[in-house]
């Protein structure tokens, strides 16, 4: 191999800004969106635990929802809050690909359970009556296992081939965590048949998973449309809305991220796009699906009463 084709074994994630005052500033930022998103996803797997009245179909996807997001969120900010205080900006390739291989994990997963909970959500509305029959305990067992196994091929995929790549030139990666479009644009190795792999795989979960919410929430609005009670439109409605509400803020993140073609993709939006669904969204779950839902909100006043005054 040739001197000049050295092969790079470390990365530097050159993050948001170089600018030391801004970078204290959004380490205080980020450190407090960290803590409100584990607070938040944590606290919300443990209330689904303890209630024995949130032991539902529903709020068994939550709380894998609630999961999936913890475990993006931890695998981003640990590293850019790190690389916020400190000189030292670089990741190995190892890391890297681990860091990669655990996010591109969580978001498949996360996408696939989505879906899960909008099908859940079209059998209560659309078909209550044999909601019990269709939704049983080991069908939601073996759409959330589903959804982990195909995160985990799917990541480890792209992670795969990630090794066929040589990287021997510039080290910098214009991101703050180890993504593969902004590897892919640093690469001396033609990443062609990576980014059509991405555009193959990615894209197809990315259409699958849109398709089964876009058709269950089409048929959940014309049997709520159906209903002569205005409770009960009011409470659907409140639902459903809170789940597209998350689900438009990640898909539309995530389709210009890997679907867009990377030479038409600016580092800056790559980073700002990232950071809605690797950062604002794992934050913003927890309240979206909870604060509107009476059941979640009664167990969580019912737990703080017993520890406030236990008997």
């Amino acid at each position: 191999m040739e001197e000049n084709e050295t092969l790079v074994k470390e990365f530097v994630l050159l993050g948001f800004t170089n600018h030391p005052e801004i970078q204290v500033l959004l380490f205080m930022v980020f450190l407090c969106i960290y803590t409100i998103t584990i607070v938040g996803n944590i606290g919300l797997i443990v209330l689904i635990w303890m209630n024995f009245h949130l032991h539902t179909p529903m709020y068994f996807f939550l709380g894998n929802l609630a999961l999936t997001d913890a475990c993006i969120s931890t695998t981003v900010s640990p590293k850019m809050l790190a690389n916020f205080i400190t000189h030292n900006k670089v990741i190995s390739l190892s890391e890297c690909m681990i860091q990669f291989d655990f996010f591109g994990f969580g978001v498949t997963t996360e996408c696939l359970i989505l879906a899960a909970m909008a099908y859940d959500r079209y059998v209560a509305i659309c078909k209550p009556l044999l909601y019990p029959v269709v939704m049983t305990n080991r069908l939601c067992s073996e759409l959330t296992i589903f959804s982990y196994v195909i995160g985990f091929l799917h990541s480890t995929l792209h992670v795969g081939l990630l090794f066929r790549l040589r990287f021997c030139h510039s080290n910098n990666i214009h991101h703050f965590y180890c993504d593969i479009m902004p590897l892919y644009k640093i690469s001396c190795t033609d990443p062609s048949t990576n980014i059509l792999m991405v555009f193959i795989f990615a894209g197809s979960i990315q259409v699958f998973t849109v398709l089964s919410i876009l058709i269950s929430y089409t048929c959940i609005l014309f049997a709520i449309l159906k209903k002569k009670s205005q409770k009960g439109r009011s409470k659907a409605f409140s639902t459903c809305g809170a789940h597209l509400f998350s689900v438009s803020l990640l898909f539309g993140s995530l389709a210009f991220m890997y679907v867009v073609p990377p030479s038409m993709q600016a580092d800056n939006q790559n980073m700002m796009d990232s950071l809605f669904y690797s950062i604002i969204i794992p934050m913003l779950n927890p309240f979206i699906y909870s604060l509107r839902n009476k059941e979640v909100t009664g167990a969580l006043r019912t737990l703080l009463k017993q520890i406030t005054f236990p008997k």
